[in-house]
């Protein structure tokens, strides 16, 4: 064959280099960010406690779950609080005594977490720390002490419990406090604490209205609750149904405190043990 006559190979055509598609991107993060935001205002949604009004069964740190569709839906279902108040709730239910609810105080957009104690209907009082329900007051147990580890989201300080702060068998801190076991009439009980004498500790009869619930925090010298005026940060008395954002129902983790963002090994060292996957409902009386 002749020079001339050579077949030079084909050179392949070279396929533009395909440039990022920002606009699918853009909508793919869109979706993804209303999936979250359904997910967390229609069925479920993490929630950090901030507070000591819970203790003994919450400590500051604790991340839990709050289920949204137990007591229906209503304008504090969404996962922030935007829409302005409405009455009324979709499929709705009234909570159980005894659940351990998120709430909004009435006018406020924050959110809560205390316990229903008194249900539409009820005639409620308390008289020296002793919740009283139709006239009858509920079985409380003696104080039994009991030892709180300290931590820097747990501190004992002595603005929160003066004198409590002691030194255990271990050498270690540890915050001493009274418990007393409570058994609301329906059976379902759980720990408070009781510190001594404070002016929440008493308040007139009342009867609850219609489509309401009275809440108090287990931590019932600690807590600004349904005995807690506005003004003063609680919730102003029995709070309207719609203002109940969901249910608690167990701790995913807990942290001490000691975490540091930008340390991942932190993170680990900070977990308290065994708080995982504890329960938030009440222990219910055993079937006779």
């Amino acid at each position: 064959m002749n020079e001339g006559d050579k077949v030079e190979a084909a050179t392949p055509a070279t396929t533009p280099k395909k440039g990022t598609d920002w606009a699918s991107e853009a909508k793919g993060i869109f979706w993804l960010i209303l999936a979250v935001l359904g997910f967390h205002s229609f069925i479920a949604k993490p929630f950090y406690i901030p507070s000591e009004s819970m203790m003994p069964g919450l400590l500051v740190g604790d991340r839990l779950v709050v289920t949204k569709y137990p007591y229906g839906w209503s304008f504090v279902s969404p996962t922030f609080h935007l829409l302005p108040y409405m009455p009324g709730r979709l499929f709705g239910s009234l909570p159980k005594r005894g659940d351990v609810v998120i709430v909004s105080p009435p006018g406020a957009r924050q959110d809560y977490i205390k316990r229903v104690i008194g249900l539409p209907g009820d005639r409620l009082e308390m008289r020296n720390g002793a919740v009283l329900i139709n006239g009858v007051p509920i079985k409380r147990s003696l104080p039994v002490p009991r030892l709180l580890p300290v931590d820097e989201n747990a501190p004992c300080s002595d603005i929160q419990f003066p004198g409590r702060l002691v030194t255990g068998p271990d050498s270690k801190p540890y915050c001493e406090l009274p418990i007393v076991r409570e058994t609301l009439p329906n059976g379902r009980s759980y720990d408070t604490i009781e510190l001594g004498a404070s002016r929440t500790d008493d308040f007139a009869p009342m009867t609850i209205p219609a489509n309401h619930v009275f809440l108090m925090g287990d931590n019932r010298d600690r807590s600004a609750d349904s005995r807690v005026s506005l003004a003063e940060g609680g919730l102003g008395g029995p709070v309207p149904w719609e203002n109940i954002g969901g249910r608690a129902e167990f701790i995913t983790f807990s942290l001490d405190g000691t975490a540091e963002w930008y340390n991942p090994i932190s993170w680990l060292e900070a977990l308290r043990p065994g708080r995982a996957g504890s329960s938030l409902h009440p222990q219910e009386a055993d079937a006779r």
